[in-house]
């Protein structure tokens, strides 16, 4: 018998396990993007160089290779393209239209508005001198996004007038369509919500909510450098994120789907949704929280696309106390070593997923494209998670040289 041909959007260290997971189910696995080197593709039976994020080619490429499902996983800009080849075939999928207000900033903070979510005010502008005529309906500070961007890559939060153009043109220069979204600072009570989880015929059947972590040495302060779970809030806040979400997706029809959440909470711990990605998260979120929880997401996803019944999926608290670290630099080089304190590495650390070693380039930590690797950790209490994630960079030392 002839296996069924999946095709998924990109080959990257963290597609990896999407690509591995879809060949254990036994199906036909091919990759593309415009990376040929990209890890993930050394695990597909085929590989095609064709952008993920050129639509048009890849409906001809599916349309040619008769597959018989679509996957983005861990990656933002090729969402839009698996919905618009899904639409287009008659493939499982969600509707187009709705991953692109998820998928693009100033849409779905415009959708957001008029659906009366609690959200910031904003505006979306092509340049400069948009933003600037602009500018006078806004209270500062302001955040400068790109609207297509990933990665935390682009951004930048403002406090004058004078800092703008610099702003407008650092997002412009991360945008895919050269737009960017201009949005009132959302000051969060409690650390920001982290979170993955699924929905199954449009019912959000499970998630997981943690509290994200950001980088505080050098660079980038809105870089996610990770994230623990569960989220310290009473069961109450987390159900009213939950149906906040479900809520959203509800609106947008979606149907089968993993996601990854950004939500900040109001002084009343009123869930404001920040983001809201129609694929699982990077960072190897799903392989940490299927440590937490059990439940595997990435199977959720691989199956649900090529139209096998996943009703079978339901919600699972985090056993334990379990977070991810994004091991980084805050300056260029060459990597020497990384140095792990002792106790982490005996007690704490249960998988160290390694992206760049000793005497490759590295990057500072300014965005996604400067991680060095991801680790699983495991911790017995609450307090003490969130003592020792507060203190890695001290505990995780990256030795570079110039």
């Amino acid at each position: 018998m002839t296996p069924k041909k999946i095709l998924l959007l990109g080959g990257s260290f963290f597609q990896v396990p999407s690509v591995q997971t879809a060949k254990r189910l036994g199906y036909y696995t091919i990759t593309c993007d415009y990376l040929p080197d990209n890890p993930g593709h050394r695990f597909a039976d085929a590989y095609y160089n064709v952008s993920t994020t050129d639509m048009h080619a890849v409906l001809e490429l599916a349309k040619s290779l008769k597959i018989d499902g679509i996957v983005c996983y861990a990656s933002d800009p090729a969402a839009p393209t698996a919905a618009y080849v899904a639409e287009k075939l008659g493939l499982p999928g969600n509707p187009y239209d709705s991953v692109m207000i998820l998928s693009t900033k100033d849409r779905f903070r415009q959708y957001l508005a008029r659906h009366g979510f609690q959200t910031p005010q904003s505006g979306g502008y092509g340049c400069y001198e948009e933003a600037r005529e602009d500018i006078g309906r806004f209270v500062f500070p302001v955040m400068v996004k790109p609207v297509d961007s990933s990665g935390s890559k682009g951004v930048s939060k403002i406090d004058s007038v004078d800092e703008l153009f610099h702003a407008v043109e650092y997002a412009l220069g991360f945008s895919r369509g050269k737009r960017i979204v201009i949005e009132e600072f959302v000051e969060n009570h409690g650390p920001q919500v982290i979170g993955d989880g699924i929905s199954w015929a449009g019912n959000l059947v499970f998630r997981a909510f943690g509290s994200h972590i950001f980088n505080r040495g050098g660079g980038s302060p809105f870089v996610p450098a990770g994230g623990c779970w569960p989220y310290d809030k009473p069961q109450v806040v987390h159900q009213a994120i939950h149906d906040e979400i479900q809520r959203l997706l509800t609106c947008l029809e979606m149907q089968h789907c993993g996601y990854n959440f950004e939500v900040r909470l109001d002084a009343s711990d009123h869930p404001i949704l920040m983001e809201i990605g129609c694929r699982n998260g990077g960072n190897m979120i799903p392989q940490v929280l299927q440590y937490a929880t059990g439940v595997d997401m990435t199977e959720f996803v691989i199956r649900s696309a090529m139209g096998e019944d996943c009703s079978d999926y339901t919600m699972a608290e985090p056993n334990d106390f379990w977070a991810y670290y994004v091991v980084h630099s805050s300056r260029p080089g060459i990597l020497k070593k990384i140095e792990v304190d002792e106790k982490i590495q005996r007690v704490h650390l249960v998988q160290f997923w390694q992206m760049v070693h000793p005497g490759e380039s590295v990057l500072a930590f300014t965005g996604a494209q400067g991680t060095l690797g991801t680790m699983a950790l495991r911790f017995g209490s609450m307090s003490e998670m969130h003592d020792k994630m507060s203190r890695m960079d001290e505990m995780v030392r990256v030795i570079v040289e110039e």
